[in-house]
């Protein structure tokens, strides 16, 4: 059994990356369905939580059914981090994460996010600063470093284990990678194989099939997986790779009744946490992946785009299974 704090997961946990504008409450709640063990907010802004943003205390939302959910936070400001932290476990979730990983420009160049892996000390600051402001289970996402000629990650998870983190995540790839090129688990492997590292690793990084997550989990004896872009569209992965490990067998892909039911469940969760009109805007990025690989789909996107109710959508569901 991997422990996170008082968290309890299963022996080989697999986890529900933080998405931004993907892993909100209804997709957390589909992916808690099809079998994630443990899932993350959305990454929240420590300035945005402090100022009040609207969109960043949206982001705290949290319910009973999907526990355990942690909550990432990011920022480059002690102060701020250890402020967010404190509003965080106001709302009770079961831990905090730390986002050290984020590659994209808006954040990893103000010095947040994947960012401070070009400061060691920073990090290390400003992660004693979040440990410190909250008695919740504090952990750390981040990548191999910044780019191929300053992987820092053996540094980063001593340093971090050492300021009391209670369990890391590593993207097997450096911050000018993005999400492009092949990603390096040997590295992930080296930290859990060093005997001064105590809590549990995570890896995260192109696993996109049951096959491949079984190759991983063998060949580089980590303790849990972290998957991300892979579930968009696809809450089934988890329950897939989870039969594969256990049986050996290929589950068949889903149905496109099942695809409907899902995607119906997602549209009515939205509209229920957004409301109607922000609920079906937001769920048009998922519809394709949803449906990708079905036949003449394209017939009826553009249908599904322009629903402006549940009672349309669903019309539109019925005739494609027509």
């Amino acid at each position: 059994m991997i422990t996170i704090g008082d968290i309890k997961l299963p022996e080989f946990p697999f986890l529900l990356a933080p998405m931004e504008d993907v892993s909100d409450p209804p997709f957390r709640r589909l992916c808690k369905m099809h079998g994630a063990d443990l899932m993350y907010s959305e990454f929240i802004s420590s300035e945005g939580l402090i100022r009040d943003a609207m969109k960043s205390r949206k982001k705290l939302d949290i319910f009973d059914y999907e526990r355990p959910v942690g909550i990432q936070i990011f920022g480059g400001d002690e102060e701020a981090m250890s402020l967010s932290a404190k509003i965080v476990e106001t709302v009770q979730p079961d831990l905090v994460d730390i986002n050290f990983g984020c590659p994209v420009k808006k954040v990893a160049c103000k010095g947040a996010g994947a960012g401070v892996l070009k400061d060691v000390d920073l990090m290390v600051r400003l992660t004693r600063a979040v440990v410190q402001s909250t008695h919740l289970p504090v952990t750390v996402k981040t990548r191999l470093g910044w780019d191929d000629s300053s992987i820092n990650i053996d540094e980063v998870a001593e340093r971090l284990q050492d300021v009391g983190i209670q369990a890391l995540t590593i993207h097997a790839r450096t911050r000018s990678q993005m999400y492009k090129g092949h990603s390096d688990w040997t590295h992930i492997a080296r930290i859990k194989n060093n005997p001064r590292i105590k809590i549990p690793i995570f890896g995260n990084g192109d696993i996109d099939s049951p096959e491949k997550a079984k190759k991983y989990k063998e060949t580089y004896g980590i303790d849990g997986i972290m998957i991300g872009r892979a579930a968009i569209g696809n809450p089934w992965i988890f329950s897939q790779i989870k039969h594969y490990l256990k049986t050996g067998e290929i589950l068949p892909a889903p149905t496109l009744y099942q695809r409907i039911e899902a995607v119906k469940n997602h549209a009515q969760w939205s509209v229920e946490w957004k409301g109607v009109r922000n609920g079906l805007l937001e769920m048009r990025q998922h519809y394709s992946n949803y449906f990708r690989g079905i036949p003449n789909f394209k017939v009826h996107k553009a249908h599904l785009l322009s629903a402006l109710s549940l009672e349309e959508l669903n019309w539109v569901f019925t005739s494609i299974l027509e």
